[in-house]
């Protein structure tokens, strides 16, 4: 009686060992020029613990208490050849219990790995981002362009105003990564269509008398929204379009619309209601919030920037015009609220909400190639009419010291 006992107790041990056995349900990888993601999704927290060995470069993160699952083993195959971070990726089991990622890196990285609580369709997710480990470097301020002399600007043409140097207008493609932004009935992701949209800005832009655009985000990978800001003003950008595809409950909302940052509340409900769903972003995408940036917040912390708003406010008005004789316009003015990606202190930066994409006429149009030429047109000409009436001096943007 005894031994059988024994054998019992040891039998409800083993079981709760198994009960208490962690899969992991989703892997992500998402390599960026700035800096690589990968997430690993569980239905409770991972815990684990992470290390760095050299000769060579290599990150270890063991998984406690997870056992193997075909999404880890899926996260072998999410590796592509030109990932600028890591070369290889291997799983395995450590030991009993653990389970012991390796990353062989390409060069020296500054891991950062942090936890995300539940939230939207996301379960608890391990967040391991790979930076690149160089003391001269920020992966939030790329190479700023250089500015070409008065000698290297295209020949003046007859009725086409002329700047005094070069315009560089900085386009954010909402959204990205981890983040997906709004869904469409047909199932488009609006991360989709604000980077198609942007990269044919950038086209159309680039084609422009003295004007070069630059994109924050060039694939489909997650940008934090003070990133988005410290990248437009490393790039000493002149301007900045960010730009979206809304939605809302009901699928008959329609028509496209132009938002500037508020000093002092928003215009709107609906305003007030969209500067806090776009400002969530951050939580979705996720963002390690034990990591401060001093630079963003000594840039941010004094937000009486009246003359950028204004500014910002008549780009937005020029950009609305424009874009009225494409789409429906859902608001007739430009609104404001509290765009947390607007809030450069010198730049004018406008939010563009393309068209509405939960409504199923204007997601399909929003697919459409056709339609996205013609609405970038559309910006281009509300751009240009804006410098038109609002020429730049000469010497570039001054930028607040860091």
């Amino acid at each position: 009686m005894h031994a059988l006992l024994k054998i019992f107790l040891l039998c409800g041990v083993l079981a709760s060992g198994w009960a208490q056995a962690l899969q992991v349900s989703a892997t992500r990888l998402w390599p960026s020029p700035d800096y690589t993601r990968i997430t690993l999704e569980a239905a409770q927290p991972v815990a684990h613990k992470y290390f760095t060995l050299s000769n060579p470069e290599r990150l270890v993160i063991d998984l406690e208490g997870v056992e193997a699952g075909v999404a880890l083993d899926a996260l072998v195959a999410q590796l592509s050849a030109d990932d600028p971070y890591i070369g290889a990726i291997r799983v395995g089991i450590n030991r009993p219990g653990v389970m012991r990622v390796v990353l062989d890196l390409k060069t020296a990285v500054r891991p950062s790995v942090f936890q995300l609580q539940p939230l939207a369709e996301y379960g608890h997710r391990l967040v391991i981002d790979l930076y690149p480990d160089q003391a001269t470097h920020s992966a939030s301020s790329p190479a700023v362009l250089p500015q070409p002399a008065m000698a290297e600007l295209k020949p003046a043409r007859p009725g086409v105003p002329q700047y005094a140097r070069l315009v560089i207008v900085a386009i954010d493609a909402g959204h990205g990564g981890e983040d997906p932004g709004a869904i469409g009935a047909k199932g488009s992701y609006e991360k989709h269509i604000t980077l198609a949209l942007a990269k044919k800005l950038k086209q159309k832009i680039d084609a422009q008398e003295n004007m070069r655009a630059v994109l924050v985000r060039d694939g489909d990978y997650f940008v934090p929204l003070a990133q988005r800001v410290t990248k437009a003003r490393a790039l000493k950008a002149d301007l900045f379009l960010s730009i979206h595809a809304d939605a809302f409950i009901k699928p008959h909302a329609r028509g496209s619309s132009v938002f500037a940052l508020s000093e002092n509340g928003a215009t709107s409900v609906a305003a007030r209601w969209l500067a806090k769903k776009e400002n969530e972003a951050d939580l979705v995408g996720g963002v390690n919030i034990d990591v401060k940036d001093p630079f963003l917040k000594r840039t941010l912390i004094d937000l009486s920037q009246t003359a950028t708003i204004n500014d910002s406010l008549k780009l937005g008005n020029a950009v609305l015009k424009e874009i009225g004789g494409v789409n429906t316009l859902h608001k007739a003015q430009v609104e404001q609220a509290g765009f947390a990606v607007l809030k450069a202190p010198d730049i004018p930066s406008i939010l563009i909400e393309t068209a509405f994409i939960s409504n199923p006429e204007e997601e399909r149009r929003l697919n459409d190639s056709a339609y996205q030429n013609q609405l970038v047109d559309a910006i281009v000409v509300g751009v240009r009419n804006y410098f038109d009436k609002h020429p730049l001096g000469g010497p570039s943007r001054l930028t607040l010291n860091p």
